[in-house]
């Protein structure tokens, strides 16, 4: 009976599910393959609810705030720390990358390499520059970001919706209260799509290992490995050490918030998970305007995992390729990452597109070397999204922290007991004359 409680459990589901999509991938290659569909569909799902549920969470955190240079103070602590410990990030990668050296030994003449195979990346980067994301923040109409779900269009609307109703006094309110009605419906809407996670990771995984198999890890194991072992050691020694001043453990953290990262394991991409997270955060004691406005906003300014990879994959290609890189090129490499790392999304790949927008501005790297990393990057990208996932989760409950708006009671009784459907699940259901039962 205990094991068939612990089956209810999304997080066991969705586990279960990975495994499963490992086998067919392994055993039954082509049919992994046509199962891509389903994780594609599921992403497809979940990115459709982003974009209203951002909009109204951000409007309706602003429209309450009764201070509106709350905001500006809120806002300017997100970016100092986002900037703060993603450099702390990109720095790590060039250290490990200088320690390591998992390039090392490859000896790749870039000419061999087929450059049609990092054209499409190229291509796809070649208008990323900083000021290009930052006109993009734009929207061409005031509806357009719910319709493309572009995350910083959908921000900066939300934010000016936010503003115009904490101007507009009672009217403003009941605009406010009105998108509270909305937001309930949505999350509704959430807590039906995200039982087909399993589905999704099951389809996602499947396709994954049949496409690219397990023999395409091996001759790239060290980076690998090197990449995973660095983002493990981010999470605890890093992100473990902020988390432990702010008054809880990383490990407790991690275990509350299982649920999403599995399905981050499974999907290779941490958007699935954002819904969940903003509502996870206002569980464990965070306000619903700190929540609001840090987890969207460090979706795209708050990429740890994204920033860990950038760098120490740019050093494994310069030393496949036999690239000598001065300490001020490598200065010179930290600081155009500072900058082209900015406005990356969650979805599966754009680390990798960030990537070649980097090698793009830096003439010494043979771009043609992206085709080394393409047949594994599938792999990194899952890395990539779990410490992007608990960067922002953490980053959250630090800015609550600062800004007073943290309930350390309930965030101490949320992380000893786990989320409330884990308890439910542990729960028998209670007759009329005891607590309700779902």
């Amino acid at each position: 009976m205990k094991a068939l409680s612990y089956l209810k459990l999304l997080y066991v589901q969705v586990l279960i599910a990975t495994a499963l999509g490992i086998v067919v991938g392994l055993l039954f290659p082509q049919t992994g393959e046509a199962l891509r569909p389903l994780g594609d569909a599921f992403i497809k799902v979940i990115r459709m609810i982003i974009a209203p549920v951002v909009f109204c969470t951000v409007a309706i955190g602003i429209a309450h705030m009764s201070d509106l240079k709350k905001f500006g103070r809120v806002g300017g602590k997100t970016l100092v720390y986002f900037e703060v410990v993603s450099t702390f990030a990109l720095i790590i990668g060039l250290v490990v990358g200088n320690v390591v050296r998992p390039g090392a030994g490859f000896n790749i003449d870039a000419a061999s390499l087929d450059p049609s195979i990092a054209a499409q990346y190229v291509k796809g980067a070649a208008s990323m520059s900083f000021v290009d994301t930052m006109m993009k923040i734009i929207p061409d109409t005031l509806v357009s970001p719910l319709v493309s779900g572009d995350l910083l269009q959908v921000l900066f609307v939300a934010i000016l919706t936010g503003f115009a109703c904490a101007r507009l006094g009672s009217f403003g309110a009941q605009v406010a209260h009105a998108l509270e009605n909305v937001t309930k419906v949505l999350f509704s809407i959430i807590r039906i799509i995200v039982w087909s996670a399993s589905v999704g990771a099951f389809g996602a995984m499947a396709f994954t290992i049949g496409r690219y198999g397990v023999q395409s890890l091996v001759p790239l194991a060290v980076l690998i490995t090197t990449f995973y072992l660095t983002a493990f050691l981010f999470v605890v020694l890093i992100l473990g050490t902020i988390a432990r001043a702010a008054g809880f453990s990383i490990f407790r953290f991690m275990r509350y918030i299982r649920e999403e990262l599995f399905i981050v394991l499974g999907t290779s991409s941490s958007e699935p998970v954002l819904p969940q997270l903003l509502i996870k955060m206002q569980q464990l004691g965070a306000s619903r305007s700190v929540v609001g406005l840090v987890i969207p906003t460090g979706y795209s300014f708050n990429l740890d995992g994204t920033n860990i990879y950038m760098t120490l994959a740019i050093l494994f290609l310069a030393q496949a390729t036999n690239t000598d890189l001065t300490f001020w090129q490598q200065l010179e490499i930290l600081a155009i990452a500072m900058l082209t790392s900015k406005g990356a999304s969650g979805v599966t790949g754009a680390g990798f597109i960030t990537l070649a927008a980097t090698l793009t501005i830096i003439p010494a790297i043979p771009i043609a070397s992206l085709a080394l990393l393409v047949g594994i990057d599938r792999f990194m990208s899952q890395c990539r999204a779990l410490t992007n996932a608990i960067g922002n989760g953490v980053a959250t409950l630090i800015i609550a922290r600062w800004e007073n708006e943290l309930d350390t009671e309930a965030l101490a009784r949320e992380l000893a007991h786990g989320p409330a459907t884990d308890r439910r699940a542990h729960t028998p259901a209670l007759g009329p004359a005891g607590a309700p039962a779902e």
